[in-house]
């Protein structure tokens, strides 16, 4: 039995995550860190430094301002951490590599396996069709009440791509100032906000009199918590350092 720590167990995620471990059998959340103690069956504390449970893994659902507690409950005592937030700034980025040298820490701003599985796919098309001329987008669309843009997941899929390009493409969020002819060394990525589209996300590849477009859609935020419950059960043993999404799907 795997025990897990839920940062923003109070939360929409942190709810469903809770719904997705009551129907495993190998996982069960015995602690949950968030602003308000709410009505769970297991201990909840408002403070992660007061959290003084036993447990084989972290999954936070949180938000970036959380990530210092989350992190010093992890190294503290040595408990292996999924981090699902998205909107990290740099110095946050910093400290969880710091982490990763002292326990086993797991990021990833999309937890779904679809998506994961997209950027191997983008990744293996990138490689044919961008010596072959044909421009790169990627567009992304969200909920209304999503405050960050473009996506974490967005971003992934570009980094999929731009690994294997060299040299390295320029990413573009913008053309409304520029009057130029599209450069070929470039990746666009547009956002859409509205209504409640849980997340859109097309990779496009623009050639000469053809179109190849690659799509993960998600209906609900269930795909999310899935993915971040195996992965937890998969970093539960693992040895200190920084670890993906990749590694879990193999």
């Amino acid at each position: 039995m795997t025990r897990i720590i839920l940062g923003g167990c109070n939360g929409k995620m942190g709810h469903t995550v809770r719904s997705i471990v009551d129907e495993n059998p190998d996982a069960e959340v015995i602690a949950g860190i968030d602003i308000s103690e709410g009505d769970a069956k297991f201990p909840v504390f408002t403070d992660a430094g007061a959290c003084n449970v036993d447990a084989d893994v972290i999954i936070d659902f949180s938000a970036p301002a959380a990530l210092d507690g989350i992190l010093r409950l992890a190294v503290e005592n040595n408990i292996p951490a999924v981090l699902c937030a998205t909107g990290y700034s740099q110095d946050q980025l910093d400290d969880i590599e710091e982490a990763s040298r002292r326990v086993a820490i797991l990021r990833s701003a999309n937890m779904s396996l679809g998506i994961n599985i997209l950027a191997k796919l983008v990744t293996e098309a990138a490689q044919v069709l961008a010596d072959k001329g044909y421009d790169i987008e990627i567009v992304e669309r969200h909920h209304n009440l999503k405050a960050d843009a473009p996506s974490g997941t967005a971003l992934i899929l570009a980094d999929a791509i731009n690994s294997v390009l060299d040299p390295k493409y320029e990413y573009v969020y913008d053309r409304s100032e520029r009057r130029m002819k599209r450069p070929k060394k470039e990746i666009g990525i547009s956002a859409v906000r509205g209504g409640t589209i849980v997340g859109d996300h097309d990779v496009i590849f623009a050639g000469l009199d053809e179109v190849i477009e690659l799509k993960h859609s998600a209906y609900s935020k269930a795909v999310f918590a899935k993915g971040a419950v195996g992965a937890a059960l998969f970093l539960a043993d693992k040895p200190a350092g920084m670890y993906s999404m990749k590694d879990v799907i193999g």
